[in-house]
């Protein structure tokens, strides 16, 4: 379960970091909300899946889920 709710908030992460460009510089609400409130839910599941998995590799993989998608949309809008 706590794999899953990992990778729950690897996918949550990536669905916040796009959603920053949206704001214009949070000065947009709604999108300015929206990207809070993601980012809020990504750092909740990461501290429940922390519960059973060691901060170090939770960490990781979260922080890797969010690098390797980052440099693959990257790569695909050049």
């Amino acid at each position: 379960m706590s794999w899953l709710l990992l990778l729950a908030a690897g996918a949550v992460e990536v669905a916040w970091s796009q959603s920053i460009k949206p704001t214009a510089g949070f000065t947009r609400p709604l999108p300015t909300l929206i990207c809070f409130f993601l980012a809020a839910v990504a750092v909740y599941l990461l501290s429940l899946a922390m519960k059973d998995l060691p901060v170090g590799t939770a960490y990781a993989v979260f922080t890797g889920i969010g690098a390797i998608t980052s440099a693959s949309r990257s790569t695909r809008t050049r």
